[in-house]
């Protein structure tokens, strides 16, 4: 892992982006840590990394986790029998 202020990560970006394929850049503003570069391979990993940090999916996962506890919500082998059957 990489650690470099705004201005190094401004003044080489290019650099800094190829460094972030063997491992995270952190980058800092003050001496604190603001940001951090992170290297991906496909769209499906940057679904992954948007959807991680998304308050509003969060919420829907913790509301349907709530749902399951309760009780609701139906086992795994049945959604898929279901959609299989819904489809023909």
């Amino acid at each position: 892992m990489r650690i470099a202020s705004v201005a190094d990560v401004k003044s080489r970006f290019s650099a800094f982006l190829k460094a972030s394929k063997r491992g995270p850049v952190v980058v800092t503003r003050n001496g604190k840590p603001a940001a951090v570069l992170l290297s991906v391979d496909d769209e499906d990993e940057i679904e992954r990394l948007i959807l991680a940090y998304s308050p509003k999916f969060q919420k829907i996962l913790t509301l349907a986790r709530q749902q399951i506890r309760e009780g609701g919500g139906i086992r795994h082998e049945d959604f898929w029998r279901e959609v299989e059957d819904s489809n023909g």
